[in-house]
């Protein structure tokens, strides 16, 4: 797939990338230089490193990675490295964005910081460009309004504060990476290492998956099954400033798929039911029944995505014995029956899966 964008960039590009699809990483003050220039790396290897390997000699390059800025340059960054900047943001209309992790308080009002760089997102968004983003950096695309009534996922301990800076956005904590919007033009990863996730994605999707699966091979990268569903537990801790709810809320994270949770959660609570349920209410923004349904469809996502188990042997890990009903209720959850959520988001870990073992 490539993207058919106006291109505007500087500097020009190279007789032996010109043509390829333009990945612009943003680097602000407040990135990391590990994760704006481990991006860059890891799409300069694309098409070029697997042949050195197989035959000793480097591959034509596949993609087209470029630093952008406010201004081009260097530009000092966290923890006091430099990077330097290639292209100027008003120059810059790329085929693909990236914004990488941001190093800021989840609390931290951003939008008066980031006043140039939240117009550019816009802009290229609007002018079709595929726009992603990397642990703390999809904060963002949220406060660019481009993840409204959309998925979305960033880093665990930033979740909470998507959602409630953002509450129009659908926040996924327990997913590593989430591909969304129209015609899938927003894709996000989640914390930590999961960027890498996101360039072998776009490397599938801009490329090839035998060139992603190159990629995986020679810079020995695991795709991150796991997700972040153990990190999301600590986060949901934070959700509520009520301690017996904050309580209920760390069991029930590690505890959906018992029986009779509700009954479970008020037991562990030591509250009048109606009381609990009030302050449950209260306190998330749902009934306890709703919390616990959210967490084993989550769930179930996340397996549908990382596994070929059957859909009856998924409802019964996620705490429901009636496979039918677990099947209305996802469908009316997300607007996809199981088979088609797996069918459209399991798909490019199935085949990325399939080209190395074939290799």
């Amino acid at each position: 797939m490539q993207l058919h964008c106006r291109l505007i960039v500087m500097p020009a590009a190279s007789a032996a990338t010109q043509g390829l699809p333009t990945i612009a990483v943003l680097v602000t003050p407040y990135s990391t230089a590990s994760v704006a220039y481990g991006l860059t790396d890891l799409f300069h290897s694309a098409g070029r490193d697997w042949p050195i390997v197989v035959d000793g000699r480097p591959g034509p390059p596949a993609l087209r990675p470029i630093t952008v800025g406010r201004q081009a340059g260097p530009m000092q960054v966290a923890n006091g490295a430099t990077v330097q900047v290639s292209g100027a943001l008003a120059d810059c209309w790329p085929d693909v964005v990236i914004v990488p992790d941001l190093q800021f308080a989840p609390d931290e009002p951003i939008t008066a910081r980031f006043g140039d760089e939240l117009e550019w997102l816009q802009r290229c968004h609007a002018a079709g460009s595929l726009v992603t983003a990397a642990c703390t950096g999809a904060m963002l695309l949220a406060a660019a309004g481009l993840l409204e009534n959309e998925d979305a996922t960033t880093h665990w301990a930033f979740c909470d504060a998507m959602q409630q800076l953002h509450p129009r956005v659908r926040v996924r904590p327990q997913r590593s990476l989430v591909v969304s919007g129209e015609g899938q033009r927003l894709v996000m990863a989640g914390g930590g290492t999961s960027w890498m996730d996101l360039a072998l994605y776009l490397i599938a999707r801009l490329v090839s998956i035998e060139a992603a699966t190159h990629v995986a091979r020679v810079w020995l990268i695991d795709w991150h099954q796991v997700g972040q569903q153990p990190f999301a537990r600590v986060a949901r801790t934070r959700q509520s400033d009520d301690a017996v709810i904050g309580r209920c809320q760390t069991w029930i994270a590690d505890n959906y798929a018992s029986a009779a949770p509700v009954s479970s959660l008020i037991s562990l609570s030591q509250l009048p039911e109606r009381s609990f349920q009030r302050r449950f209410k209260l306190a998330t923004g749902l009934t306890p029944l709703e919390y616990v349904h959210t967490l084993r469809i989550e769930e179930a996502k996340h397996l549908l995505e990382t596994t070929t188990l059957p859909i009856e042997a998924i409802a019964e890990q996620v705490g429901y014995e009636d496979a039918a009903f677990f099947g209305r209720l996802f469908r009316r959850k997300v607007q996809l029956s199981a088979p088609q959520y797996r069918r459209r988001f399991g798909g490019l870990r199935e085949a990325l899966m399939q080209a190395e073992q074939a290799a």
